[in-house]
């Protein structure tokens, strides 16, 4: 049973400005700017990729994992996938 993949368009704004947090960095870094001031915008963009990750995870977990619920076999294969992410995402 093929599945089609949700649509995630919705987080490339918050991508956008993940990208122009990290190259206000790279700029705060070259102009030597105060260490706290650059680990506080570290924080942030983490911050907002663990946002846009949570985001995903639980567009993956309300459709593609529901619908496999259809298919037993397939559910399985899902359910073991969902446990090796969750491994993953810890690290």
């Amino acid at each position: 049973m093929p599945t089609q993949h949700p649509c995630h368009k919705a987080e490339l704004p918050r991508l956008n400005r993940i990208i122009g947090q990290l190259e206000g960095i790279k700029k705060m870094i070259e102009e030597q700017r105060y260490c706290p001031e650059i680990l506080i915008q570290l924080k942030a963009v983490r911050s907002a990729i663990v946002s846009v990750e949570k985001n995903i995870l639980s567009t993956h977990l309300e459709k593609c994992v529901t619908d496999s619920f259809k298919d037993q076999d397939l559910a399985k294969e899902k359910i073991a996938e969902i446990k090796e992410l969750f491994n993953k995402l810890q690290n």
